[in-house]
C-alpha cells in the first residue's frame, strides 16, 4: 500500500456517500494550492489528468 492510499481510503470512508460537483472539487483544489503552494504541480497534474480522462490520446498523460 502506498502512503497516499491511506488518505484516499480516509476520503472514501468519511465522504464516500457524498455527492459533489466538479466545480466544488476545483474550488477545494484551488484552496488547497493557495494554502500549500509546494503542491501546485501535483495538483495541476491531477486536475489535468481528470479533465482528460475521456480523451482518445490517453498515452500523452
Amino acid at each position: 500500500m502506498y502512503f497516499t492510499d491511506r488518505g484516499i481510503e480516509e476520503l472514501e470512508q468519511r465522504r464516500g456517500e457524498e455527492e459533489v460537483t466538479l466545480a466544488w472539487l476545483a474550488e477545494k483544489l484551488r484552496t488547497f494550492v493557495d494554502l500549500n503552494p509546494d503542491f501546485e504541480t501535483p495538483v495541476e497534474r491531477l486536475a489535468t489528468w481528470l479533465a482528460r480522462l475521456d480523451d482518445d490520446d490517453d498515452e500523452d498523460l
